[in-house]
């Protein structure tokens, strides 16, 4: 019975993670931690690096902030805030991948990840706004 239920546990857990963007956008944050720990100990690297974990955790913040947005406009512009933190967080992945020997498929993963998540805001900012002019 136990396992069963960790079992459910983990379904659950896995989905969440791949269609809630706040869930989504915490393990990528997760994602990108552990990927900078395997960074060189370079100047270079610190400074990208640095950028890449401030805007690659801010997707997540700003959707968090979200949900205790005190209006619809205030809720809306955290998500624009997250999207802009998506594309920069691309271009910081484009010059590690481009400009470095970090491990490129691993930038590579998280470019794509990147991209969707940016595909997701995208999409509820759409339908925000939609709902906004109604």
């Amino acid at each position: 019975m136990e396992t069963q239920s960790a079992e459910l546990k983990t379904q659950s857990h896995s989905s969440k993670r791949k269609t809630e963007p706040r869930y989504r956008c915490y393990y990528f944050s997760v994602d990108i931690i552990r990927f900078l720990e395997t960074l060189p100990n370079k100047r270079t690297y610190w400074v990208i690096a640095d950028q890449l974990l401030r805007s690659a955790t801010s997707i997540g913040a700003n959707i968090v902030e979200a949900k205790s947005a005190s209006s619809k406009r205030d809720f809306i512009k955290f998500y624009e805030i997250a999207l802009k933190s998506a594309n920069e967080t691309k271009y910081w992945l484009c010059l590690l991948r481009d400009a470095t020997d970090a491990d490129k498929t691993k930038v590579s993963d998280l470019l794509s990840e990147t991209e969707e998540i940016s595909r997701m805001l995208g999409a509820s900012l759409l339908t925000m706004k939609k709902r906004k002019q109604l």
